[in-house]
């Protein structure tokens, strides 16, 4: 019976460790780089760490409740018709991780375009935080089954300093019929601001 017992305490453990238990999701090498170059781990279908302190260097664990994916999914169920109503589905999506993580971390009186000049990094999120952030949430809704339109895209990075053009990151999402790629920025917005969504193309090319 010790044997027996044994055995099925190392083939639950077996299970908890493999890529059904539900912690694994498929990356593309860029979205693996967004974590482990900070050393955390990548979203699952029950959590994401949250990035925020400039460059992830403050961070917490957001625990998807059954009321959150309740709403999320009442927010996304209105973007059914089509692309364009999934993407303002989206900056729904990411006020609403906004205003969820805000109390949670102390940023709900962060700035838009903050860096270390806005003087407190407790309090807000640079690009890179809102890159890794606005991603794995979208990840996670991807994971969900909440995403008809779009598909989750490779972080995109824009700057030209002789263009006095500044280094800037963001999240990306790519229409699965075009193939057209959508930036998802919160950076350039204040706390509980709709992010910005526009073509990559347009996007590259503003300060």
């Amino acid at each position: 019976m010790f044997r027996n017992s044994l055995c099925q305490s190392i083939l639950l453990v077996m299970a908890a460790m493999s890529p059904a238990a539900g912690f694994a999701m498929e990356l593309t090498p860029p979205q693996a780089d967004l974590y482990s170059s900070v050393s955390i781990n990548p979203p699952s279908a029950s959590e994401m760490t949250v990035c925020y302190g400039f460059v992830c260097r403050r961070r917490a664990t957001l625990a998807f409740s059954g009321a959150d994916r309740k709403a999320l999914a009442h927010i996304l169920s209105a973007g059914k018709a089509n692309a364009a109503a999934e993407r303002a589905a989206l900056q729904k999506a990411v006020i609403w991780f906004d205003r969820r993580v805000g109390p949670m971390i102390g940023t709900t009186r962060r700035v838009a375009k903050a860096d270390i000049r806005a003087g407190s990094d407790a309090t807000n999120f640079d690009c890179f935080d809102t890159t890794r952030d606005t991603t794995s949430l979208l990840l996670v809704l991807q994971e969900w089954k909440l995403l008809k339109f779009h598909k989750v895209g490779n972080p995109r990075y824009r700057g030209n300093l002789l263009a006095l053009q500044t280094p800037h990151n963001t999240a990306v999402v790519v229409d699965k019929a075009t193939g057209i790629e959508w930036v998802v920025d919160l950076w350039p917005k204040n706390y509980a601001e709709a992010p910005d969504v526009m073509p990559v193309e347009r996007w590259l090319k503003e300060d």
